[in-house]
């Protein structure tokens, strides 16, 4: 039973909710070991996890962490096979995927802030555009002529929807996001402060001693679930359309250039540069700051490290890394062989020393 109340929450000061070992056992189906009273009011990473905190133990390069010595015991989430992991802890709860345990765990911890709705006396609506059921605009917010913001979606401070554009039921822009006409989000989107979504793409061609700019009259199309963090930049195709798929998640200061196509559920991290016309399959994950040249072909289930430097097409399913990149394992042996350049150099160099060259 959860403590103080009826109805499974208990306040705590900081908002949260109180919950005991006992209540994160029954919520994430795992088997309790030790005091199924002790008490529960937030989440902390293992290294400064004490008393009244939830953490987890799913790798055995974090175990040390649990030796430290703290004020009190936390209560541990941990994997069968770390199960017996020396520390101090209040108690332990035994599940198969310990984070993501911590999924059922954080909203009955943490619940969310209420939030507000209706429309706010500063926004401006354009002509003809369609605003849905129990939708939120902000303060200062623009939605242009013929727009469509669908229902219960919400629209933060400072944001811009284009002409035309629209915008898919339950989604949400932050604050100061900007949607250029010519770009239809799905559901369930959620565009993180800064992002700008549809924008030329950069394509000129050169004629008459001038760059002359291609008029850009693609779509930028972001299906449902997708996510898109702060400063990110997705441009609009010129003649084809840019699209993101299903599910798929990206980070912060992203770059995706004009015609892009990315699959569903991919992941791609910071600082990532996806030039014009590349195209993503399903399930990849691009790491932080790998930069991707045009016209490239990244096949389902692809990995690429972080920093990678992308020239030429990848198969799906293999993992490459480098500069330029290549397999993983050829990238390894390729920095494992220039870190002995130097050694090699000072053999030959003494070599010809001592035959006299």
């Amino acid at each position: 039973m959860i403590l103080g109340e009826s109805n499974g929450t208990t306040s705590s000061g900081e908002g949260a909710s109180t919950l005991t070992a006992a209540d994160v056992a029954a919520l994430v189906g795992g088997e309790l070991r030790g005091d199924g009273s002790a008490e529960v009011r937030s989440v902390a990473p293992i290294d400064r996890a004490a008393a009244g905190d939830v953490t987890f133990l799913a790798n055995a390069r974090y175990a040390r962490f649990l030796a430290e010595p703290r004020d009190g015991g936390p209560v541990l989430l941990v994997s069968p096979e770390l199960a017996e992991t020396p520390g101090g802890t209040a108690a332990r709860i035994v599940v198969g995927k310990p984070q993501e345990a911590m999924l059922e765990v954080l909203p009955r911890l943490y619940r969310p802030a209420s939030l507000a709705s209706g429309i706010d006396p500063t926004a401006r609506i354009g002509h003809g555009a369609r605003i849905g059921r129990a939708v939120y605009l902000g303060p200062f917010v623009v939605i242009g002529e013929g727009a469509v913001i669908g229902d219960e979606a919400r629209v933060e401070a400072h944001s811009v929807v284009g002409a035309g554009a629209q915008i898919g039921a339950r989604s949400h822009l932050y604050p100061h996001v900007t949607i250029y006409s010519g770009s239809t989000l799905g559901e369930r989107v959620i565009v993180h402060s800064g992002s700008r979504i549809g924008s030329d793409g950069f394509g000129y061609v050169f004629r008459g001693g001038v760059h002359e700019k291609i008029p850009h009259v693609g779509r930028c199309i972001i299906s449902n679930d997708v996510e898109i963090g702060a400063n990110t930049t997705i441009d609009r195709g010129s003649i084809d359309d840019t699209v993101v798929g299903v599910g798929t998640k990206i980070d912060n200061l992203v770059q995706i250039g004009h015609n892009c196509r990315i699959g569903k559920l991919s992941l791609i991290m910071a600082q990532v540069g996806l030039a014009g016309s590349t195209w993503v399959g399903d399930g990849c994950i691009i790491a932080g700051q790998a930069g991707l040249s045009g016209h490239l072909t990244i096949g389902d289930g692809a990995r690429l490290g972080a920093q990678a430097g992308v020239f030429g097409d990848v198969p799906g399913g293999e993992t490459w890394s480098g500069y330029p990149a290549r397999k993983h394992s050829e990238s390894l042996r390729a920095s494992a062989a220039l870190f002995k350049l130097s050694t090699l150099m000072k053999r030959i160099e003494k070599l010809l020393k001592d035959h006299g060259l």
